[in-house]
């Protein structure tokens, strides 16, 4: 059922944030409804549908928005639904006669979510951009890679951090307010506002002069040889991470190393020496050898695996993290619910695969959609297939 259960949301079909966003509240237990473009989008990604797995656990009708008998659809589902779910560049939906005036005129009760990259207001609110973007006009780029230069990390920071987790949040926390007063807002979340509230507790390193202003020189960038990804002799990798000193202290123990550093733990003009030193004794035993020695041990201590090994890691498996679904194996759903457990409800699913029975569940009559289809403001599946 889902801590969502009885949850309606329309989801307006994007990439990235969006879309991952609504798959978690799918999953979580909202009906979510999907409207995707009845031809395809030029969205820099071309791939099977199967394996674009954030399209999973909802279904999807194929809707012209540029017909007014598709705005109309539109707003017929967002009547009945709880939440909506926009990735558009600001003023997109309200050009098609779906911004937040209209939709809220219709359901006053509505929370109205939009994503973007640099949000609805501000002089880059129309500009183009991406996760790197985000984050390089954020400053946490600056402080991401080797000191040489900013390291392009995955889109999991702004794309999926600051951006889908924020969105996630602010909509299911307006419908928390709307179930008490009856009324809807807008939730604005823009990818450069999460990425920058991910990393307050920087700015309070900043402000107090414990960060310094240069990459791999702190703490936890890769400046404390104490925190750092280290080669072994088989050129592959393994971690180490004991912030806290007794941990340090194990880790030290273990390496034959003296006591007499723990007091120089956090001295900068000792880590590249002690560095240096950690590198030499890494590089003596496998990766699978230090796995032997420092497993079981309180020193912070994990081996970098790549995703084949992590999917079949006996910690992943104990907790059953990954499932397989239309011949893919993905990760299931995260958190997880002592009683309300979330689930991958369907596998990702085409542009238009469920048009009619979607509408239908959504209280369209078989003659509505029939005259849709035939005036191509919706298109189903088969005809999808077709074209």
């Amino acid at each position: 059922m889902g801590a969502l259960n009885g949850v309606r949301i329309v989801e307006f079909g994007g990439i990235g944030p969006g879309p991952f966003s609504a798959m978690m509240l799918a999953e979580m237990g909202a009906e979510v409804l999907r409207l995707d473009r009845v031809q395809p989008s030029d969205l820099g990604i071309a791939r099977e549908t199967r394996f674009d797995i954030t399209q999973r656990s909802r279904p999807s009708v194929a809707l012209d928005l540029q017909t007014s008998a598709g705005r109309e659809a539109a707003l017929r589902l967002i009547e009945q639904a709880d939440a909506l779910i926009e990735g558009y560049r600001p003023g997109v939906m309200e050009r098609l006669g779906l911004g937040p005036d209209i939709c809220l005129s219709r359901n006053p009760a509505l929370v109205y979510g939009r994503m973007t990259g640099w949000g609805q207001t501000g002089p880059l609110a129309q500009s183009v951009g991406h996760d790197l973007n985000y984050l390089a006009l954020s400053g946490i780029l600056s402080k991401i890679g080797p000191e040489e230069k900013p390291a392009i990390p995955l889109s999991l920071i702004g794309d999926y951090g600051g951006g889908a987790m924020f969105l996630s949040l602010g909509v299911v926390a307006a419908l928390f307010d709307a179930r008490e007063s009856g009324r809807g807002q807008v939730v604005d979340a823009a990818m450069v506002d999460g990425i920058t509230t991910l990393f307050s507790s920087g700015f309070g390193s900043k402000a107090s002069g414990e960060l310094v202003d240069r990459r791999e020189s702190n703490s936890v960038d890769g400046g404390a040889p104490w925190y750092g990804v280290y080669e072994t002799k088989d050129g592959r990798f393994i971690t180490i991470a004991p912030i806290e000193r007794k941990f340090y202290r194990n880790l030290l123990e273990l390496l034959g190393l003296g006591l007499s550093l723990l007091d120089s733990q956090f001295d900068r003009s000792q880590w590249p020496a002690l560095r240096q030193r950690f590198e030499e004794i890494f590089r003596t035993k496998t990766r699978t050898e230090w796995e032997a020695i420092m497993e079981g041990h309180e020193i912070c201590f994990a081996p970098v695996l790549t995703l084949e090994e992590a999917m079949h890691h006996p910690h992943m498996t104990a907790r059953g993290r990954y499932a397989e679904i239309g011949g893919i194996r993905q990760p299931v759903p995260a958190p997880n619910f002592s009683r309300t457990p979330s689930e991958i409800r369907m596998p990702p699913r085409p542009a238009g695969a469920d048009s009619e029975v979607a509408l239908a569940n959504w209280g369209f009559s078989r003659s509505e959609i029939a005259r849709l289809i035939e005036e191509g403001v919706v298109v189903s599946a088969g005809q999808q297939a077709d074209g």
